[in-house]
């Protein structure tokens, strides 16, 4: 296949002699002209052999897949190399794609071709039918994507047809838009939950019938939703695949009782934009059949290799965290993170809350940073997430309520106060939810919230290899704090404040690239966030939790180079910030499984945000009231309907949200925000300071009575 992309300053790169991280199932050369073909063809054979154990340096497993890159007269390297290797019984020549790459100089693009190479030993060949099956069904109601794609009850999925009628909507949504189906390749993954394996092998059998050649899924089917998006953009030379099925209802409880997801992100490794999400919608209101080869073997995720069926379709189920981790081993400097680690007066925990993280949690932080193992928490995936007998009650959401064991462990209660006493405590502590996109940063008895995190990295970001010259844009959504508006005017940084939803930074992370915004203004290195504990940057196009993670590892490091000097505590890192920038008091308050009266209560405030501005309340004045509008400053659309945004003029606000992240019932999201200035009271509980907004909050929207709730289910 040709295409025409821009090379990604990102892809996974081997280079001979340079350092790669450990246990690698995959790995990509890149080859030069310097080097003669055979010198390729010995590094490759090395690769797929794996190397023994010799002079005292350790065996070198063999990888299953090797890539080989090559720009203009290195083609016939790669093309040597790779014939030599096939005909020595070695490899499987895989894939080969062409493409156009940017190079500098007058002629500006140059050739470019990737040949993927598979171990021969791990490719296996299965029996089984490509022919295409047309199912008949009927519209399913109910059937619309929220902020974070489509989330029912399991159950509800595991109905007849639910499921394939998604899908087949999807594909169909695709095509309308130009996307080639045919001959494409597709990743389909999840975060592991109940029904997962099933629901994958299903996606296969359509992706197949809709004429998909080669389909990639992580093994035991798993993948972060930050992990599906490094491997869209950056697996066997970069946008490869025109998209991937998420399987996954983030932070929500798994299980057969419980919630179960997906979504679909597009070819930049994003989540779909509304006009494709509203497609999809759409044909699931009218659909009246579904394609499927039900002739095609199930696969057997659990186990990695390349599976070849009718000399045709390849699936390849490779090891979930490759691509990911060599992402992350380019965007941060491992060796100082691994300096800090080693510190005696440091240590830290890592709670992956029984979600997918767990697998990137010992890769990253045991593997290639030397941490002790026993710094894991929960790092085994459960389809439950530990259920209902777990102390998280299954509910894998990195906040002070759910995540009890690291907050016990590191000395605070569900308020973020100090519990006990600090002796033997953790000086750093984290977790991630579900699908691993979402953190929770903790210091020893110290709580650091979300939208404050956002705003000390932004200050802190020339710590980072990634943003060593500096950041070029950072955003944040509307119910975020003010704190990166803060940072972002004294560093004179673009700042963008956009509705919920990660898909809305994406087009700012685009901006400038000449696939999809040629001669806009270029916003990255662009750092962004949302107060609902995600964190992220544009070498993904998700929120990703080990990257914020590792964001902070890479603060401390910096301010801790000095072994012999006292520790710089996560603690003095958030108050010297907040010194400098004064304090956001931020409180979010959650309404969730709301039965009735949510719907009354949004449309009411609207019309009485019109009466507000102007007007006192409990000693404050109102500035501004309105329901929140955003016109996308690179595309200029529009989306309405964002939010009741109620702003006084000593900076307060009170923020009113529906949340599209439920599975059942409506979920309202109230959330307060109190400034103060650098030489202001800096060291109250912000749970006081914010309660005299909620009060004025309950009038303001009469919310108890309308929905006959009287407390929220979480207060973070």
């Amino acid at each position: 296949s040709s295409c025409v992309l821009l090379e990604h300053p990102l892809h996974i790169a081997t280079g001979i002699g340079q350092q790669t991280p450990a246990n690698m199932s995959s790995v990509e050369l890149k080859l030069t002209t310097q080097k003669p073909p055979a010198f390729y063809t010995r590094a490759a054979k090395n690769f797929l052999e794996g190397l023994p154990e010799k002079d005292g340096k350790p065996a070198k497993p063999a990888v299953d897949t090797v890539t080989l890159s090559a720009l203009g007269n290195a083609i016939d390297a790669a093309v040597q190399a790779a014939c030599t290797l096939e005909k020595e019984d070695v490899a499987v020549i895989a894939c080969i794609r062409t493409k156009f790459a940017a190079v500098s100089g007058p002629a500006k693009r140059a050739p470019a071709m990737t040949i993927v190479l598979k171990r021969k030993a791990c490719v296996k060949t299965l029996a089984g039918s490509i022919a295409v099956t047309n199912e008949t069904t009927t519209p399913i109601e109910g059937q619309k994507p929220g902020t974070s794609g489509l989330r029912k009850k399991t159950k509800v999925f595991m109905q007849k047809n639910y499921l394939n009628n998604f899908v087949q909507s999807t594909f169909d949504a695709l095509k309308a838009d130009g996307v080639t189906l045919e001959g494409g390749t597709l990743v389909v993954s999840g975060d592991g939950r109940y029904w997962n394996d099933k629901a994958a092998n299903i996606i296969i059998k359509m992706a197949v019938a809709n004429g998909v050649k080669t389909i990639w899924v992580g093994n035991d089917g798993l993948l972060s939703t930050p992990a599906a998006s490094a491997v869209i953009r950056n697996r066997e030379g970069g946008f490869v695949p025109f998209g991937g099925f998420i399987l996954s209802a983030s932070h929500n409880p798994g299980g057969l009782d419980e919630d179960f997801g997906i979504k679909f992100n597009c070819e930049n490794g994003g989540p779909a934009p509304e006009k494709v999400t509203e497609a999809i919608f759409a044909n699931t209101k009218s659909i009246s059949e579904y394609k499927i080869c039900t002739g095609f073997p199930d696969i057997d995720i659990k186990r990695t290799g390349c599976y070849m069926v009718d000399d045709k379709i390849r699936v390849d189920v490779f090891d979930c965290t490759d691509d990911h981790v060599a992402l992350l081993s380019k965007v941060f400097d491992f060796k100082a993170i691994k300096k800090l680690i080693a510190r005696a007066d440091f240590s830290l925990v890592y709670d992956s809350m029984n979600g997918v993280q767990g697998p990137y949690a010992k890769r990253v932080l045991v593997d290639e940073l030397g941490a002790d193992p026993k710094c894991l928490m929960n790092a085994i995936p459960l389809e439950d997430f530990g259920g209902h007998s777990s102390p998280s009650h299954g509910h894998a959401d990195p906040n002070l309520t759910h995540a009890v064991e690291l907050t016990a462990a590191m000395g605070i209660n569900k308020s973020g106060e100090r519990v006990g006493s600090p002796d033997g405590l953790p000086e750093f502590g984290a977790a991630a939810d579900g699908d691993a996109d979402r953190n929770m940063i903790l210091g020893k008895q110290w709580f650091v919230s979300p939208s404050d995190s956002l705003a000390i990295i932004a200050a802190n970001a020339k710590s980072i290899p990634f943003f060593a010259d500096g950041l070029k844009g950072c955003a944040r959504s509307m119910p975020t704090s003010g704190a990166l508006d803060l940072v972002a005017k004294k560093k004179k940084i673009p700042c963008f404040v956009t509705p919920t939803g990660w898909k809305f930074f994406g087009n700012l992370m685009d901006s400038g690239d000449e696939k999809y915004f040629p001669g806009k203004e270029s916003y990255v290195p662009f750092l962004c966030g949302e107060e609902s504990f995600g964190t992220g940057s544009n070498h993904i196009r998700e929120k990703d939790g080990m990257w914020a993670v590792l964001a902070w590892l890479q603060i401390l490091a910096s301010k801790n180079k000095d072994d012999k000097k006292p520790l710089v505590t996560v603690e003095e890192i958030t108050k010297a910030h907040w010194t400098e920038y004064g304090r956001n008091y931020y409180c979010r308050y959650d309404y969730e499984g709301v039965e009735k009266g949510a719907d009354e209560m949004m449309a009411g405030l609207v019309e009485t945000c019109k009466e507000l501005p102007a007007k006192e309340m409990k000693g404050m004045t109102v500035k501004s009231a309105e329901s929140f509008e955003y016109t996308d400053p690179v595309d200029e659309s529009v989306s309405s309907n964002q939010g009741i945004n109620i702003i006084f003029t000593d900076g307060s606000r009170i923020v009113f949200r529906l949340s599209g992240t439920g599975s059942s019932g409506a979920t309202i999201r109230l959330y307060l925000e109190k400034y103060e200035g650098p030489k202001g009271d800096l060291d109250s509980s912000q749970f006081d300071v914010c309660k005299p907004l909620a009060e004025l909050a309950m009038e303001i929207s009469d919310l108890p009575k309308l929905t006959g709730r009287t407390t929220p289910t979480v207060i973070t």
